[in-house]
């Protein structure tokens, strides 16, 4: 039963398949099979017509000499003519059939060729219908989009105007205030002549009255003291006084960390000690200059200064340490006061990082050196550059030689180090060392000049003599990068610097040896500064650390 069925199955879907597939030829079979029966009727008349041509050779042969032999004659050219004829039909016929099923052959293939490009055609549409759809929903968000953003820049517009009339209602405000302010700045000038004038005339009341006191009492001194007091002059006396007054720096040899913390959240690229407290500046990559207080013998964040737009290269303090300028690698410098560590000034104008910024003498004048081959000179007071020298090369440091900050001293990447007038326009000289120079530090009385140099070498220069007088180096010491510090210890006997290694060496500058490696850092050391009463020494790293060694 089940062999019967499949049998079935598959003759059921022969037929279907042969149906199918005979279907679109069914009149070309059937002329074929009209042509065939055509060529069978053909053949037997042909057949007949052999038959009869026989008969009658036969009869002609046995009646030639009949009168009727002529007109058998004609009719059997005329069949044998026929006969002909439809030989050549029958020829005709057959080239035909053959022609006939060649075309067959050729419209199978063709018909088979034509089902394949309508099956890609139907493929291709399909992806096309499916891309459409898909462009046309793209279309559809595109057009919200854009609804939605017109709408917003509308608003946007509005916004606008209405920010614009606010501003030009503040300006005008501003204008007034600045008026007002102008008005007030002239009384409070005014007010404060007339009080400068009261008060040069009390003071002048007051020196007069304790100049006649002083002289009465020298005078009575010199009545009872006879000749010994006659020999002491009030003069050597003030003298005395003033000698025991000043304060006697000594530089304590630092042996122990005292202080770790981690500065700031990069690199730490500059330290600097305020000259008046046992406050620490430090500036660093992630943009800012931070203040720690270490006079409680632990570390207290006294504030961030920030407005810097990139990393921080060098900090200084004014002689007061009630102001600090940074120098940052977003080609600017900026001014801070400490007490408020409010912004006070920003100094645009160089198209090079700046790498240093020191106060030029006195806190209303500033010098910056910078990567573009100039150094600026600022006056706080119009907030403008009051003068540039284009030095040649790019500056890594700089220091100023005198209180008036008349003579600059400028150290830079051609290895050279460069001696400035800022009353005049040229340098008066330079001095060539064997590398580039990363820092230069003077010592309190001016007359020694310290260089740090890339050939992992500390150069210390007699600017009396404009000469080196000694070169320090350690087979271990590398100096870390192009802005690394060196710094004088407060009486001038200790130097110190920091290296690639993470040590900080301390060379003694009378016999030129080292007098101590300081080791606690993990990464360079990037710069070093000595506090200028204490001798406390603070360093900072790459990594983000400080450290200040000593005894709090």
């Amino acid at each position: 039963m089940e062999g019967g069925e499949w049998r079935s199955n598959i003759i059921r879907q022969i037929q279907a398949r042969n149906k199918y597939e005979t279907s679109a030829f069914q009149d070309i079979i059937s002329f074929q099979s009209r042509l065939f029966d055509n060529v069978n009727t053909l053949k037997n008349e042909n057949l007949q017509l052999t038959l009869i041509n026989e008969r009658i050779k036969y009869s002609n042969t046995d009646n030639v000499t009949s009168s009727g032999a002529t007109a058998a004659t004609e009719k059997i050219q005329v069949l044998e003519h026929k006969i002909l004829a439809q030989q050549e039909e029958l020829t005709s016929l057959h080239r035909r059939r053959g022609e006939s099923a060649q075309q067959i052959i050729n419209l199978n293939d063709r018909v088979h060729e034509l089902e394949r490009q309508l099956q890609n055609k139907d493929v291709i549409i399909s992806e096309n219908t499916a891309i459409t759809a898909s462009l046309r929903a793209e279309i559809q968000m595109y057009e919200n989009n854009m609804a939605e953003l017109q709408g917003l820049n509308q608003v946007l517009r509005d916004e606008h105007q209405a920010l614009q009339i606010a501003f030009a209602s503040i300006e005008e405000k501003l204008r007034k205030a600045q008026d007002e302010n102008r008005a007030l700045v002239d009384r409070l000038i005014k007010y404060k002549a007339k009080d400068a004038d009261k008060m040069n005339e009390e003071n002048e009341h007051f020196l007069k009255k304790k100049s006649d006191k002083v002289r009465k009492e020298l005078e009575e001194a010199a009545r009872e003291s006879g000749s010994r007091s006659s020999a002491e002059s009030p003069g050597s006396s003030s003298e005395d006084k003033l000698i025991e007054s000043m304060p006697f720096y000594t530089t304590v040899l630092p042996t122990k960390v005292a202080l770790k913390f981690d500065a700031h959240d990069g690199e730490v690229n500059a330290v600097k000690w305020s000259p008046t407290d046992r406050v620490v500046a430090t500036g660093g990559a992630d943009r800012k200059v931070k203040l720690w207080d270490v006079s409680k013998s632990m570390i207290e964040n006294r504030g961030n200064l920030v407005g810097s737009n990139a990393g921080v290269m060098s900090v200084d303090f004014d002689s007061t340490g009630a102001y600090i300028v940074g120098a940052s690698n977003d080609f600017a410098s900026r001014v801070w006061t400490v007490a408020d560590q409010r912004l006070r000034h920003t100094l645009t104008g160089h198209s090079g990082k700046v790498m240093a910024a020191k106060f030029l003498g006195e806190s209303t004048k500033v010098i910056t050196g910078s990567h573009d081959r100039t150094l600026k000179i600022w006056d706080l007071r119009s907030k403008s550059c009051t003068e540039t020298k284009f030095v040649g090369s790019s500056c890594n440091d700089l220091v100023t030689s005198d209180g008036a900050g008349s003579t600059i001293i400028s150290g830079h990447f051609d290895k050279t180090i460069r001696f400035w007038d800022i009353r005049t326009e040229m340098s008066g000289n330079h001095i060539m060392l064997q590398g580039k120079v990363t820092s230069l530090d003077l010592n309190r009385d001016s007359n020694y000049l310290l260089a740090c140099v890339r050939d992992d070498t500390i150069q210390l220069i007699d600017l009396r003599m404009n000469t080196i007088v000694r070169s320090f180096s350690h087979e271990s010491f590398k100096v870390g990068c192009d802005w690394s510090r060196a710094a004088f210890g407060p009486g001038g006997r200790l130097v110190a610097v920091g290296s690639a290694d993470g040590a900080v060496y301390v060379w003694n500058t009378h016999t030129g040896r080292v007098e101590s490696i300081l080791k606690d850092h993990s990464l360079a050391v990037t710069a070093v500064s000595w506090h200028p009463q204490s001798g406390l020494l603070a360093s900072v790293d790459r990594g983000k650390r400080a450290l200040i060694w000593g005894d709090l």
